[in-house]
């Protein structure tokens, strides 16, 4: 099957009928919008017949699961994206001023700039950490969903957990850096 219909199959065991399954270009774009109910997939995925396009697939998939049965870790990150959008243009305004040397425009000092920035990133910190269960448990729904429909079989069992493992640890990465960051900015803070 392909990765579209491996998803289309999850959504329909789960009783789900109201997400659409698309198509869209790049590659690693793959992602549930709880949005507009969207799972979308990268054309590899989206076509693909491989042990990884449906591990994939079935992920976002998961996403759609933990959406419609009010996933709490789920609905937190999605009420956390205006804040962190709204930090991440923050801190543009900021570095750049401090890169240019407006000191914003005199007003306010070092310190001052490098506590805004400690703000916004430690939104993006939360974000990052909030994301953590969201992403290993759309995983683990994929792979239960797999292996429990006879999707995948022993040896396919395997290559899709390393799969999704890989796939999660990029987000445990990305909250342990965001974690130095947030440690960086404190380090810069003058007595």
């Amino acid at each position: 099957m392909s990765g579209a219909e491996i998803a289309q199959k999850m959504l329909e065991d789960h009783f789900i009928y109201d997400v659409r399954i698309e198509s869209v270009a790049g590659k690693l774009t793959d992602h549930y919008n709880p949005a507009n109910k969207t799972v979308n997939l990268s054309p590899e995925v989206y076509s693909g017949r491989s042990v990884a396009a449906a591990a994939v697939a079935a992920h976002e998939v998961g996403h759609a699961v933990q959406h419609a049965k009010g996933y709490k870790w789920l609905e937190m990150r999605s009420q956390l994206v205006p804040m962190v959008q709204f930090s991440g243009k923050i801190m543009n305004i900021v570095i750049w001023s401090m890169i240019l040397g407006v000191g914003f425009l005199g007003i306010f000092g070092m310190n001052t700039a490098i506590w805004v920035l400690i703000a916004a990133q430690m939104a993006i910190t939360a974000f990052t950490l909030v994301t953590l269960p969201v992403e290993y448990d759309a995983s683990n729904r994929a792979l239960a969903w797999l292996t429990d429909k006879g999707m995948i079989t022993a040896q396919e069992h395997d290559k899709a957990n390393d799969a999704l493992s890989w796939a999660a640890r990029t987000y445990l990465v990305a909250a342990l850096a965001s974690m130095a960051q947030l440690a960086y900015y404190f380090s810069l803070l003058r007595d």
